[in-house]
């Protein structure tokens, strides 16, 4: 066994900074902020919305129309969440995304072979049980800042709150 020197993870550590960099320089120019949303550009709130489904399987209304229109508000909620965290965090998640839209690293390192938005719920599915189980922080971390947000987008949704029996917050006097 083999143990990993405190040299190999420093270069480790910077060449994964350098790949996360790069992906988000190469995807950036595609990826132009849009009006709409205060955090995201199109392309991640279309990734969102792709990862919507399989986050909150069996949670969202069935109907098709009332369907669209809760994950189009998880969407901006998730948005609205994000432009409310530290602006090195917001960064973060940005960086998430561009590495997720960046070709050679979402195949590398999320084997998703299509981009997120091209890809099955199943595959959507086997990528986050994947980041989930990981051994790797960062896709663990990764997985748990995707799938938080978009279950507090949803479970703060008052649309959602009959569907899990919860009343509401008080009404104060």
């Amino acid at each position: 066994m083999s143990l990993v020197t405190r040299r190999q993870f420093i270069k480790v550590g910077l060449a994964g900074a350098m790949l996360f960099a790069a992906a988000r320089m190469l995807e950036r120019p595609s990826a132009a902020a849009a009006s709409r949303y205060r955090a995201l550009d199109e392309q991640s709130a279309a990734t969102v919305e792709a990862f919507v489904p399989v986050v909150l399987a069996g949670s969202l209304p069935e109907e098709p129309a009332a369907r669209a229109r809760a994950v189009r508000e998880v969407v901006e909620a998730f948005d609205r969440a994000v432009s409310g965290l530290a602006l090195a965090t917001q960064e973060e998640i940005l960086q998430l995304f561009s590495f997720l839209h960046f070709g050679p690293t979402r195949v590398a390192f999320a084997g998703l072979w299509a981009p997120v938005v091209d890809s099955s719920r199943d595959e959507l599915r086997d990528f986050l049980l994947r980041w989930r189980a990981s051994r790797f922080d960062l896709q663990r971390a990764s997985y748990n800042a995707l799938t938080q947000l978009i279950q507090a987008a949803w479970y703060g949704n008052s649309s959602s709150w009959a569907a899990i029996g919860y009343p509401g917050p008080p009404q104060l006097p």
